[in-house]
């Protein structure tokens, strides 16, 4: 591991600085990468094999980056349109904002229809019914999505009673 730090590191942080043109965000998500690598190991046959799987990896870390604060941005968003005595607390708004990504992940977890089903049939209050003229499938697909997505939410819940 220290070899593949040592060779690899200052590569992957530059490479990461251009792709988000932040050093300090390069800097967080190329050791976020070697993390992983400490956590679940793994060989290289040669160099091009271990920069092609950490430039993959830092990549799907830019793109979780970038969700995260999209929905950050969201969040600040929908707060700033609030009358400042609707204002939740700073430990609130942190826990809203973390529900909110991890809602986002499970979304992503989905298949886009799915996903689309659970949005529509739960947070736009829409009926099955509405929701399968919507995505054009039956009825008994719009429960059968939002039955998996209501599945993800339980299990994220358990996940989260445990970290507790």
């Amino acid at each position: 591991m220290e070899t593949l730090y040592c060779d690899h590191h200052d590569w992957l942080q530059g490479w990461l600085r251009r792709r988000l043109g932040n050093a300090a965000d390069a800097a967080d998500l190329a050791h976020d990468a070697f993390l992983r690598l400490l956590v679940t190991p793994r060989r290289f046959d040669g160099p091009p094999e271990a920069r092609l799987y950490l430039r993959t990896m830092a990549n799907g870390l830019c793109v979780d980056l970038w969700r995260r604060r999209q929905v950050e941005a969201a969040w600040l968003e929908a707060l700033a349109a609030q009358p400042e005595s609707f204002a939740p607390s700073s430990e609130q708004q942190a826990i809203v904002l973390q529900t909110l990504q991890d809602i986002d992940a499970m979304l992503q977890s989905l298949s886009s229809k799915a996903a689309r089903a659970f949005v529509l049939a739960v947070g736009c209050e829409m009926t099955d019914k509405e929701v399968a003229a919507e995505l054009d499938v039956s009825t008994r697909m719009v429960r059968k999505y939002v039955a998996q997505a209501m599945l993800l939410c339980m299990q994220m819940e358990a996940h989260d009673n445990v970290r507790s």
